[in-house]
């Protein structure tokens, strides 16, 4: 299945402020416009906290060095500011800048990733995929459905996937809370059924826990 290919990216908190208005979860954050609100909102936020450049024409932040993490500090906070702004002018000089996005930093549990797109035949699609973050491209481990799903089918789709073994607890390991990826699948679904301007959507990476889900980064597409 194909995406149409016109249209126009979100910035990262865009994406993310049209999200949460369908209850899917992201970590605390705040966007700064200098270095001393990015101070201000990262002790806010607390410590670690992860940096990124906002501009609708950087699409992937860390090709241009615009990604940090780990910041625990509010000297690194203000260092990190000049690093991804200088990173920024270098490798993307014309690129537009809204900001930087500080994040509260979420690390362990198990990473998958979840999508949809708007096919130029069978209309919105959701996809899911048991392992996200760089593997996803690598072992291509994903199922698809036509949106909206409900959660009988958000079930069917983790279980076709060969990432639903480690998902469930592989060798006792804590399984992922499946009840949250399956309230996270059918809300996705729900965003592309029902927004007929967004092509695109990727959720990448999504941490799931035995607790809850938690996702990290979001891209989406939007017809001009």
């Amino acid at each position: 299945m194909q995406a149409q290919k016109h249209g126009k990216p979100l910035t990262e908190a865009e994406t993310k402020k049209l999200l949460e208005k369908y209850g899917i979860p992201f970590p605390k954050r705040a966007v700064a416009k200098n270095r001393d609100e990015a101070i201000k909102y990262a002790k806010e936020i607390g410590f670690p906290i992860v940096m990124k450049i906002l501009s609708p024409d950087i699409i992937h932040k860390t090709d241009v060095g615009g990604v940090i993490l780990n910041i625990d500090s509010e000297e690194k906070v203000a260092e990190a500011w000049d690093t991804i702004m200088n990173n920024v002018k270098q490798k993307a000089p014309d690129a537009r800048i809204d900001g930087v996005l500080l994040e509260e930093m979420v690390s362990g549990g198990y990473e998958i990733i979840i999508g949809g797109l708007k096919d130029p035949v069978f209309g919105p699609v959701v996809m899911f995929g048991g392992l996200g973050g760089i593997y996803v491209e690598l072992f291509q481990d994903v199922s698809f459905r036509l949106a909206p799903i409900d959660e009988k089918e958000a079930e069917e789709m983790i279980k076709e996937t060969k990432g639903y073994k480690i998902l469930a607890g592989f060798r006792g390991m804590k399984p992922a809370n499946i009840e949250a990826i399956k309230k996270l699948l059918v809300n996705i679904s729900k965003v592309m059924a029902e927004r007929s301007d967004i092509l695109e959507l990727d959720l990448n990476p999504v941490r799931a826990f035995p607790d809850r889900v938690v996702v990290l980064d979001a891209k989406c597409i939007v017809g001009e």
